[in-house]
């Protein structure tokens, strides 16, 4: 449409048009259309809009201005109202095409994996307890993942047989790996913070493992550290006892034994009253009563050491315990391979 000079006939016209061509729309895809090209940034009503600015008289400017809203004003409730229409009709087609008599689809709806739950619970606990949560890379450096944690060259942890080696240059921190615990962010962390430190490390570790009943090339662990002046051993066995006990159940029975870890001295296992016969014997425990959950013990003086920490004024201690193996204990599972087929038979029922 040519623009010819603002006028009042001129507005009369583009109005006069706009009803004719509203006469024509017949679906929502051209009441669209319509109203981009009265109302749109490009428009022909924006267009008389811009023809204000040649207008000297600042009254006769104003009256015009005010014409041309209330010409908005009134497209734009018209436009509304058709929309709405529109809207209906098309909702009532839709309505008509379903056919009740038909069944529903049946959805299946899954559930929280028994390991994510498990998983939530103990950082739940250790968090209730204080302890804040941090997290590492899961490709290591063999400093942090061996040689900073007292894992001597020839320790068997180091072979072949036990450690994923990836296939890339050595660094000035040695080989790159697939870290096997989650105790290199404990290294990370002691390196980067003075203490009082308190933390769990969950995450996912790697092993060269064949995978069967029991055992899993990958799996997951959650490790803790503690280290301020002054942390004894029974800080160690007050703080495990107490998530046992929240973990399983009140009356549960446990005992540490004596142990070796090249990390920590004394090292410690904690062993917990069989939840299958309550303690009076069977396969799972192999007739002792008792099964093993989790390491632990006080922090090696040379792993204080090696992080530029004073292992006279410091000291400090750590566990680690599999994911796995707690919720195999917690709900009578014997087969870790069932925790990565993804078969809702199995998942739901936790």
């Amino acid at each position: 449409m040519a623009m010819k000079k603002l006028s009042e006939d001129l507005i009369r016209q583009l109005k006069e048009k706009f009803f004719i061509d509203l006469k024509k729309v017949d679906s929502f895809e051209s009441l669209e259309a319509l109203k981009i090209l009265y109302l749109g940034r490009k428009g022909e009503i924006r267009k008389l809009f811009h023809q204000l600015k040649d207008i000297d008289d600042i009254d006769e400017r104003k009256r015009y201005g005010e014409i041309l809203n209330s010409i908005v004003v009134e497209i734009e409730e018209i436009l509304e109202k058709e929309f709405k229409r529109f809207k209906k009709d098309k909702e009532e087609y839709s309505f008509s095409l379903l056919e009740m008599s038909l069944p529903s689809a049946n959805f299946q709806i899954g559930k929280i994996h028994p390991l994510q739950k498990v998983y939530n619970e103990i950082i739940e606990i250790f968090s209730y307890l204080g302890f804040d949560i941090q997290e590492g890379p899961e490709i290591e450096f063999e400093d942090y993942n061996f040689t900073m944690l007292n894992i001597p060259d020839d320790h068997p942890a180091r072979d072949m047989q036990d450690t994923l080696y990836l296939n890339l240059p050595k660094t000035d921190k040695g080989k790159i790996l697939l870290r096997t615990h989650t105790s290199p962010v404990q290294i990370r962390l002691m390196l980067s913070k003075k203490p009082p430190i308190k933390s769990i490390m969950p995450g996912r570790v790697f092993r060269n493992e064949n995978l069967d009943a029991t055992h899993s090339f990958n799996f997951h662990q959650v490790e803790g550290l503690v280290v301020d002046k002054n942390i004894k051993l029974s800080d160690l066995k007050g703080t495990l006892i107490y998530f046992v006990r929240l973990m399983f159940y009140e009356d549960i029975v446990c005992k540490f034994r004596q142990s070796y870890f090249p990390f920590t001295e004394p090292s410690l296992e904690l062993d917990i009253q069989c939840l299958v016969c309550k303690g009076s014997g069977c396969s799972v425990c192999k007739y002792s009563g008792f099964v093993e959950i989790l390491g632990c013990g006080m922090v090696h003086p040379q792993v204080l050491y090696n992080v530029g920490l004073g292992y006279e004024e410091y000291t400090g201690f750590a566990f680690g315990l599999g994911v796995e193996r707690v919720t195999m204990l917690k709900y009578r599972i014997d087969n870790m391979r069932l925790f990565y087929e993804n078969d809702l038979r199995f998942i739901k029922q936790f």
